[in-house]
């Protein structure tokens, strides 16, 4: 498979490969690289965002998009019962690796029968939404693996700033549909994603489409560069 970059670079980093890194193309803005190391953060080493997403999981914890398993690990640790899931091969073998328990190789939006106290989105998670026009589907999906009274925890972030000029004006092609939907390309040697939407959502539209689908919206955390996070809980 040539179509795992995630995956290839982790186990990479496994093997030894400490200075690895992957290359993110976007349509927002130029190349930018992810250090392989910080997917393998311990949780002395994460931001107080995440530190306060995992002080708020409660019962069991569906970790989505997991990764390299840090933030399933962090929660293995204190002793919680939590799941991590994600579609990438490399990354559930890095994670069985590394001793996380319980790991799914599945996409989120085909998991069924499954019930879990809380659903974990980090490092702009809820961006698999994909599009604004994706956001219905990602939480009435959410809606049928949470247990009654479960709970969304969730980063995002508002990117308007990437839109600024110089003067503090704001250039926004309204025909282009929200200005949060952004399209990656991930890379690493031979492995290639292929393009994917991802959504930036600014937490008061969020709110409103939380609102919408039967849930309650509690922002927790405002970050200093637009990113936050929600928790967002079946009502």
């Amino acid at each position: 498979m040539k179509n795992d970059p995630i995956g290839a670079a982790v186990l990479d980093y496994l093997a030894g490969a400490e200075n690895a890194e992957i290359t993110v193309e976007s349509n927002l803005t130029e190349d930018d690289v992810i250090p392989v190391y910080y997917l393998f953060r311990t949780e002395e080493h994460m931001p107080e965002l995440e530190v306060l997403a995992l002080n708020a999981c409660r019962g069991s914890v569906l970790d989505v998009g997991a990764g390299a398993g840090c933030h399933a690990l962090a929660l293995q640790q204190r002793g919680v019962e939590v799941t991590a899931l994600d579609i990438s091969e490399g990354a559930v073998e890095a994670m069985q690796r590394q001793g996380v328990m319980q790991v799914l190789h599945q996409n989120l939006f085909d998991l069924q029968g499954k019930k879990y106290d809380t659903l974990l989105l980090l490092m702009n998670g809820i961006g698999i939404a994909g599009t604004l026009d994706g956001l219905p589907h990602f939480l009435e999906h959410a809606k049928t693996l949470l247990k009654p009274g479960g709970q969304i925890l969730l980063e995002s972030s508002d990117i308007l700033y990437m839109y600024e000029e110089e003067d503090g004006s704001v250039l926004l092609d309204l025909n282009a549909g929200y200005y949060g939907e952004v399209k990656y390309n991930m890379t690493y040697k031979d492995q290639e994603s292929g393009w994917f939407n991802w959504l930036f959502i600014d937490p008061s539209i969020l709110e409103d489409y939380a609102l919408n689908h039967g849930y309650t919206f509690e922002l927790l955390l405002e970050g200093e560069t637009g990113n936050y996070l929600a928790r967002l809980r079946v009502k």
